[in-house]
C-alpha cells in the first residue's frame, strides 16, 4: 500500500461513491492506515500487532458492502463477502466457516496472477505473435546447409533477387508480423489447436464438506488432455494465445506464496447478516441454538487461526474483518461475548434522508442518473435529468422508504427502472437521434398516481 494513502485520503476517495457515513468511513480509512503502519513497524513487535476489527450496524442499502468493497478496491487487497446465514443452511452448525478463508485466497491468487500477467503482457504477446506466424507463414523446417549462419532479413538489405529461401522466407515472416501489429490481419480466419479437458472430475463429498479442490485438481491433472481444432479469427488466435503464453511464463509457486502473503497481510474479510446469527435473550437455548454454534465456529477464524488450503497453510491473524448487520431485532450485545471482543470498533450508520437520495442520484462517479444516461447514449440518444426533477424522485423514494420498508438507496433502482422503462424500451425502434428532458411534470405524470393511491407493491424488491 502507498504511504501517500493516508487516512484523509481514503476518505477522499470513497467519498467519490458514497454519500455520508463519515463516521463508518474514517473508522475503515484508520483501519487500512494501521496495516500500513504495521508492515512498516520495527522489530518482533509486527507481529503482536493485531487489527481492530469493525462491526458496522445500521438498515440495508446506507453503504455498508459498498464501503468495505471500495476500501479493498483502493487498497489492491484481497476482498471477499459472505453471509453469516449462510452457514445455518448446511449441517447444525452450518457450513464450515473456513470456506471463507479458501474463497479469500482464491481472490488473492488471481489479483497476484492479474498483476504478472500485466508485466509480462508485452512478451506475451510477442510470443503469441510468433506462433499466429507459424500458422500464416510456416518457418522453413529444414534450411539449406548453404545459407549463412545467422542471416536475418532486417538485419541486412533485404532483396529477393539471389536470396535464400530462408532469407525469403524470413523477409515475408517480417513483412506480417508489421501487419501483425498494425492490426491488419485481424479478421483473417486461421485454424488453431487448443487444448480442453478430455473429462470434468467432480469430487462429490459429504454435506458440508469443503476442501475438495485440492483432491479434484490432483485428479484432473492426471487425466491427459487432447486438442482440439478450431477456427477463429486472427485477433481471436492472438488473444487466447497471449493468456496462454502469459500462463507459462508465470511461476505458479511465487504467485501462491505471493498470494498467501497477501492474503494474511492485507486480506479483507466482510461478514454480512451477523444478526441472523445472534441469538436474543428471550430465545436464547431451544433451536437457536444452532445460531451460537455458528458463532463459536467464526470465533476461532476471526481471533486467529491457521486454515489448510491447496495453495498452503494461511493464517488469519492480521486479516481484518468488518462485520455488518441491521440488528433490528437482536442487538449486537446479544452476540457471544468472545465475539463481541473481537470487533472493538462498532459505527452505526444512518439511514438515508431525501438529501442524502438528491446527492446520490448526482455526485457519485457511478450516479444512477449518469448510469442511465451512458446505457441510452450507447443508442445514439441523449438524455437530461432537471434538478428539479431529481429532487421530486428523491422525495418519492424517502416516502417510499417511509411507508413500506427502509431499502436504503436500492429504492432507486427500482423507481428509476419503472420512470424510465417507456424511454428503454422504445429507443431501439427510434432511426434518429432523439433528447430526452425529465422534467418534474414528467416525474409526477408516471409515478403520481402510485403515490396517491399509497400502492407501493410495484417498487418493493
Amino acid at each position: 500500500m502507498e504511504k501517500s494513502l493516508t487516512p484523509a485520503r481514503i476518505v477522499q476517495e470513497l467519498d467519490k461513491y458514497i454519500i455520508g457515513q463519515q463516521e463508518a468511513k474514517k473508522s475503515v480509512a484508520i483501519a487500512l492506515r494501521n496495516r500500513w503502519r504495521r508492515l512498516n513497524a520495527k522489530g518482533d513487535i509486527r507481529e503482536e500487532i493485531i487489527p481492530n476489527n469493525i462491526m458496522m450496524i445500521g438498515p440495508t442499502g446506507v453503504g455498508k458492502t459498498e464501503i468495505a468493497r471500495r476500501l479493498a478496491q483502493l487498497a489492491q487487497a484481497p476482498f471477499i463477502k459472505v453471509e453469516a446465514s449462510k452457514f445455518t443452511e448446511v449441517g447444525y452448525v452450518g457450513r464450515d466457516v473456513e470456506s471463507m478463508v479458501r474463497d479469500l485466497i482464491e481472490q488473492s491468487v488471481n489479483l497476484v496472477q492479474e498483476e504478472q500477467k500485466a508485466a509480462i503482457k508485452e512478451k506475451a504477446q510477442e510470443r503469441a505473435d510468433e506462433r499466429v506466424l507459424d500458422i500464416l507463414i510456416p518457418p522453413i523446417k529444414n534450411p539449406s546447409k548453404n545459407s549463412p549462419q545467422g542471416t536475418n532479413s532486417s538485419e541486412i538489405g533485404f532483396s529477393p533477387s539471389g536470396a535464400t529461401d530462408e532469407e525469403l522466407n524470413e523477409g515475408t515472416r517480417q513483412k506480417f508480423r508489421d501487419k501483425l501489429k498494425k492490426g491488419e490481419l485481424d479478421s483473417r480466419e486461421v485454424e488453431l489447436e487448443v487444448t480442453v479437458p478430455s473429462h470434468n472430475v467432480q469430487i462429490m463429498g459429504p454435506a458440508g464438506m469443503e476442501g475438495m479442490d485440492g483432491l479434484q485438481d490432483m485428479l484432473s491433472g492426471m487425466i491427459p488432455k487432447k486438442q482440439k481444432k478450431r477456427r477463429m479469427t486472427v485477433a481471436e488466435a492472438r488473444e487466447y494465445l497471449t493468456e496462454e503464453e502469459a500462463q507459462k511464463m508465470i511461476d505458479m509457486d511465487n504467485v501462491s506464496r505471493e498470494a498467501i502473503s497477501r492474503a494474511q497481510n492485507s486480506g479483507i474479510i466482510f461478514i454480512d447478516e451477523v444478526d441472523k446469527v445472534a441469538v436474543s435473550g428471550a430465545n436464547r437455548g431451544g433451536a437457536d441454538v444452532s445460531r451460537q454454534g455458528v458463532q463459536r465456529d467464526l470465533l476461532p477464524i476471526v481471533e486467529g487461526s491457521t486454515v489448510n488450503t491447496k495453495y498452503g497453510t494461511v493464517k488469519t491473524d492480521h486479516v481484518l474483518f468488518i462485520a455488518a448487520g441491521a440488528f433490528h431485532v437482536a442487538k449486537p450485545s446479544d452476540l457471544i461475548p468472545e465475539l463481541q471482543g473481537r470487533f472493538p470498533i462498532r459505527v452505526e450508520l444512518k439511514s438515508l434522508t431525501q438529501e442524502d437520495f438528491v446527492k446520490i442520484l448526482t455526485q457519485p462517479q457511478n450516479a444512477l442518473t449518469r448510469q442511465y444516461q451512458a446505457l441510452l447514449e450507447s443508442e445514439g440518444v441523449s438524455i437530461e435529468f432537471e434538478e428539479s426533477a431529481i429532487v421530486e424522485i428523491a422525495e418519492l423514494a424517502f416516502s417510499v422508504n417511509q411507508e413500506v420498508e427502509n431499502i436504503g438507496a436500492r429504492r432507486l433502482h427500482t423507481i428509476m427502472s419503472n420512470l424510465l422503462d417507456e424511454i428503454l424500451f422504445e429507443v431501439p425502434d427510434l432511426n434518429i437521434d432523439t433528447h430526452y428532458r425529465i422534467t418534474v411534470e414528467f416525474v409526477k405524470e408516471k409515478l403520481g398516481n402510485l403515490v396517491q393511491q399509497k400502492d407501493f407493491s410495484h417498487y418493493i424488491l
